[in-house]
């Protein structure tokens, strides 16, 4: 008796979700018919016969496709009427990257997520914890007469991303910090003195906002990750250089949370650690500094008096 319960319930239901799907298309029962390719008694019969039987797999199939909707919300097997493609396209967006500190799309991710943990593997040093006299080294050849006023806005965009609520969690390279320290790599012709700046302007925030920002480093040659931001559940988006590519589909959210946790858990420097490192890179290279002229100067000769 149950049994035949469940298939009177599913019937109903099915025609109750093709009566709302034709009423929403527009379509008349005829066009419908047309569209399928099924007779338009076979069309009236689906729409109100009180039976207990659905029909075949390739009429469902073919309402839905004419319709627009999808054949799994038609039999109650989802509760999301989209078509396949549909769902697709909701759950994963293109977006262009431009050249900027914080654009407006990655803003609105942000304040979207706000209260969210945000997880971050960046491509360089996070830019939310650079000095400004990094970013104007980094970006015032991109931006022209135009980047102090967008440095200006970043600025009030990153400490607004600082206060949100979010914490933070940020996976580095420890090859990235070294690099930077070293003025090496990307970092190439980053004066001496604002580097130095810089990895205490890091280790302070460190400090200081721990245990909301937390920063660990792990070893790249054996562990990989993509730039990417994990906006709590909500979202996870890559960096592909010009172009965003945002996921909201929880099954990948959920992938590529697993992986950032990994890095967090195989980490080398912990978030405690961190700050301690900072120090040890900024001693070895102010001293590394302080040794070059003795390095630099040629060898004499031993004198012969």
């Amino acid at each position: 008796m149950i049994k035949i319960s469940d298939k009177r319930l599913r019937a109903a239901q099915f025609r109750d979700r093709l009566n709302k799907a034709l009423k929403d298309s527009g379509l008349s029962q005829s066009a419908l018919a047309r569209q399928t390719g099924v007779d338009r008694s076979t069309i009236s019969q689906l729409l109100t016969d009180e039976g207990a039987r659905l029909p075949n797999a390739h009429v469902v199939g073919s309402c839905a496709a004419a319709l627009g909707v999808s054949a799994d919300w038609l039999l109650s097997l989802s509760e999301r009427p989209e078509s396949a493609a549909e769902l697709l396209a909701l759950s994963m967006a293109m977006t262009k990257a431009p050249r900027a500190l914080v654009d407006e799309r990655i803003y609105e991710w942000h304040r979207e997520a706000a209260g969210y943990k945000i997880r971050h593997v960046p491509a360089t040093l996070p830019d939310m914890m650079k000095t400004r006299a990094v970013l104007e080294w980094e970006y015032a050849p991109h931006l022209g007469r135009t980047a102090d006023q967008a440095i200006g806005a970043s600025e009030d965009r990153l400490s607004w991303m600082r206060q949100s609520g979010s914490d933070y969690e940020i996976a580095l390279p420890m090859a990235e910090l070294d690099c930077f320290a070293h003025g090496i790599g990307y970092y190439e012709g980053l004066p001496l003195d604002l580097r130095l700046a810089q990895l205490d302007h890091l280790e302070q925030l460190c400090t200081d906002f721990y245990p909301r920002l937390r920063v660990y480093l792990y070893d790249r040659r054996r562990l990989y990750a993509s730039p990417i931001t994990i906006f709590g559940p909500l979202m996870c988006v890559f960096y592909a250089g010009s172009h965003y590519m945002a996921f909201r589909d929880r099954e990948r959210v959920e992938t590529f949370t697993v992986h950032f946790d990994n890095l967090v858990r195989e980490a080398d420097i912990t978030a405690r650690q961190m700050p301690g490192r900072v120090r040890a890179l900024r001693a070895q290279i102010s001293q590394d500094a302080a040794d070059a002229p003795f390095r630099a100067q040629p060898a004499r000769c031993p004198s012969n008096e």
